[in-house]
């Protein structure tokens, strides 16, 4: 199961995607799938259609781990 993410590195914006699993504490990277801006824009250091990259944790600051869209949708019917 996929995870979204927003990665908070040093120096940079913040980038949103997709992680297969959460990084370990033993882990010394993360690899992201379809990384983009928060706003769905691709990022402009990266080639066109790159949809991996693997960054190092030490320049990562943290990580935002979003819910999936099935828990909005349960809160948002019991809200209803």
């Amino acid at each position: 199961m996929a995870h979204s993410v927003i990665l908070h590195i040093s120096g940079e914006q913040a980038i949103a995607g997709e992680v297969e699993e959460l990084p370990k504490p033993a882990d010394s990277i993360i690899v992201v799938i379809n990384p983009r801006t928060k706003d769905g824009k691709d990022l402009h250091y990266l080639d066109h259609g790159v949809v991996k990259v693997i960054w190092p944790l030490a320049k990562v600051s943290f990580i935002e781990v979003l819910g999936d869209s099935q828990d909005e949708k349960i809160i948002g019917f019991v809200r209803g």
